[in-house]
């Protein structure tokens, strides 16, 4: 038994996890994936390291920023660029004409995630296949992999809302209320398709941008040279995101790779950049759930059940890395609320974020 569950490993799930934890509440993370961070995903081939998840952090509000600092003052990120080209069809290629900085992690974005982990006990490779309510008055958790059980007083479900509704939906309106299961199947995502490409030291011109939007095409939504962030890399290789349209189209094919080559071809046409369309090597990865179209309008979305349930992720606001985060926190302060156990006022996320952080050197 343990007092909360989180299911996802994102960003949401754990700053949720984190200050619950520190709150003084016991707390298991189980991640069906194999790594931490959801779309802070960065991927480890060919002596190198590629994010094909979130590109880069634009921090917005306060309480972001001064998360991105510390991750600064701790080397985990820096500026990257502050430029993001533009290229619309028919027109030259133009530069920005607001700069500010974008942030990155010159160990991949999945460094965020890490830092997040410290202290927290963490189930990965672990699917999460049902969810029901025991006799007891907690929730049973049943793990694909093993049949293995967990039990918990209360759950936070930090995974897209279309993947909560399938783990949900089982269970209900007889436990769960048809309000709540209405507003969870109403959001929507956008699908997006990223292809990594590596390409020879001759491979030249490289561009005079490190990150470029396409904005009006087809197939295209953006393409970054991601060895520019990494010291001392070894050869030019790129991150190429399709278009939500086009990605909707392929997102079934069983073969990706013909799908890569397809975005890499229009990129080289696109930017007058032949030998883009013929890489050393590429590796395809699809996001059903990459950006969503039709958020939830609140920071957290709650069941009314006896049992505290709680939904949270960067489709609470849509706001991406930094919704997921402040999505998080609400849940937290949430299921706080809900359990009426321990003060949670005066856990401070950044204080719990610098021990945390501290924890990790110890």
């Amino acid at each position: 038994m343990t007092d909360i569950a989180v299911i996802g490993a994102g960003m949401a799930g754990l700053v949720c996890a984190q200050q619950l934890s520190q709150a003084g509440y016991s707390v298991i993370v189980v991640d069906k994936s194999r790594g931490l961070g959801g779309r802070l995903a960065t991927r480890r081939l060919h002596g190198t390291w590629a994010d094909h998840g979130a590109c880069y952090l634009k921090p917005k509000g306060e309480l972001f920023r001064r998360f991105v600092e510390i991750l600064r003052s701790r080397h985990i990120l820096e500026v990257w660029t502050e430029e993001v080209y533009e290229l619309t069809a028919g027109a030259p290629l133009s530069e920005p004409k607001n700069r500010s900085p974008r942030y990155v992690a010159p160990g991949g974005m999945s460094a965020i995630a890490k830092s997040l982990a410290p202290g927290l006990e963490i189930l990965l490779n672990q699917r999460v296949i049902a969810i029901t309510p025991t006799p007891e008055n907690s929730w049973r958790i049943t793990v694909e992999s093993s049949n293995e059980e967990l039990t918990a007083k209360a759950i936070v479900i930090a995974i897209p809302a279309p993947q909560a509704v399938m783990l949900l939906e089982p269970l209900g309106e007889s436990v769960l209320d048809t309000a709540f299961l209405d507003n969870l199947r109403s959001v929507e995502f956008y699908p997006s398709i990223s292809a990594i490409a590596g390409y020879p030291l001759t491979s030249q011109p490289l561009p005079e941008w490190k990150a470029l939007t396409f904005v009006d095409d087809a197939d295209l939504a953006w393409i970054g040279l991601d060895s520019s962030k990494r010291p001392n890399p070894q050869q030019p290789h790129f991150v190429v995101q399709s278009s939500a349209d086009f990605a909707q189209r392929h997102l079934e094919s069983q073969d990706l790779e013909p799908v890569g080559k397809l975005m890499l071809q229009r990129a080289a046409e696109s930017l007058s950049l032949p030998w883009l369309n013929t890489p050393e090597w590429m590796q395809v990865h699809r996001w059903r759930y990459a950006f969503p179209s039709r958020p939830w309008h609140e920071a957290f979305l709650s069941a009314e059940t006896p049992l505290p349930l709680v939904c949270c992720g960067d489709w609470c606001g849509g706001n991406l890395a930094e919704g997921a985060m402040l999505s998080g926190l609400a849940a937290a302060d949430e299921i706080n609320h809900q359990l009426r156990h321990l003060p949670l006022d005066n856990v401070n996320f950044f204080n719990v974020f610098v021990r945390s952080f501290h924890q990790s050197l110890d």
